[in-house]
């Protein structure tokens, strides 16, 4: 019987043998190498319309990109519950990383209410939710490169809360509380945590929306269009307490362990890091929109504020597995005046 040949088709290029079996790149020739590493390189930069400052700069990008490339390989051939891709983070070093995740920890407690969850332990909890749907969650945002992640954890809560109470979403400033919360300990693009960004509101009588603030620092006539009576934490590490504020008051604050580069990565399926568990270690604030089963896992749907480039469109599918990445650690939510 005569063999199978493929004329009609180009052969698989170099750099796709390679993605099927890593290890090719350790034992062909280093020229040979190089050029395929260009060339993927190339294409990348192409896609997410790179560019740099000098031939200096862009070698650095092109080793961080390499080492990253065989980080999503390699971990992508290791059958797991999600898939990791390149996306526009792949040309970061883990220092640059490390900058966009600003949830900064402190011992002073926080003066919210406590979520009562006992008033709805007969409350049946839909098998899944999706505030999306109901048009609750304004379109995913970018905090570029800044550690301003708690601010739009707290302005995608306001803006859920917002929804339901007047059945039109309006996209609330970020840039506000980036600018003006410093008094309350927040610190910018260097970190903060969502209760002091309430704690700001509540003093100033509301925040502004978006289009009423503006980009920058200034703008003092802005009309507020959310006024804040209070916040609630919902009971730390309840998976029941967490789904049951979901259903009952809207998208929920959040924080998450996202330390790990297969965070950065991520870009679909349930994720589930086992290294990610010490809930002392939240370095990222996100904001919960609705939870789900997939495949027989347990997640969280979580919204991120690293542009729709990243992950699924913008979103995450967190395991609920023993509070994976502490996820139901730290919620909170606003209560509107």
């Amino acid at each position: 019987m005569a063999g199978v040949q493929c004329k009609q088709w180009p052969a698989a290029g170099p750099e796709h043998r390679i993605m099927a079996n890593p290890m090719r790149e350790f034992v062909g020739r280093p020229q040979d190498m190089d050029h395929i590493h260009h060339h993927l390189f190339h294409r990348y930069t192409e896609r997410f319309s790179k560019s740099y400052s000098s031939e200096e700069e862009h070698e650095h990008r092109k080793r961080a990109f390499i080492h990253n490339m065989r980080f999503v390989h390699s971990r992508n051939r290791a059958a797991l519950s999600y898939t990791l891709a390149l996306n526009h983070l792949a040309d970061r070093t883990p220092q640059e990383l490390a900058a966009l995740r600003g949830r900064r920890h402190s011992r002073a407690p926080s003066t919210g209410q406590r979520f009562p969850t006992e008033l709805y332990s007969g409350l049946i909890l839909p098998e899944s939710l999706d505030w999306r749907l109901y048009g609750a969650v304004t379109p995913v945002k970018d905090q570029a490169i800044c550690g301003s992640c708690w601010s739009f954890a707290t302005t995608g809560a306001m803006e859920g809360a917002l929804f339901l109470k007047t059945g039109v979403l309006t996209p609330l400033s970020q840039q506000v509380l980036i600018d003006c919360s410093w008094g309350f300990g927040n610190y910018a693009c260097d970190g903060g945590e969502e209760w002091r960004a309430y704690e700001w509101i509540m003093k100033h009588g509301g925040i502004a929306s978006t289009e009423s603030y503006g980009p920058y620092l200034g703008a003092t006539s802005s009309e507020l269009v959310a006024q804040l009576a209070g916040y609630a934490t919902v009971e730390p590490g309840s998976a029941v307490a967490l789904k049951a504020a979901l259903v009952k008051h809207g998208p929920v604050a959040v924080n998450i362990d996202a330390s790990h580069k297969s965070f950065a990565f991520y870009a679909n399926g349930v994720y589930e890091e086992p290294r990610c568990n010490e809930t002392t270690a939240l370095d990222h604030a996100v904001l919960a929109v609705g939870y789900g089963v997939l495949h027989g896992k347990s997640y969280w749907l979580i919204k991120n504020s690293w542009s729709t480039y990243w992950g699924n469109d913008g979103y995450i599918l967190m395991a609920m597995k023993d509070n994976n990445c502490g996820v139901a650690t730290t919620a909170s939510f606003p209560i509107l005046a």
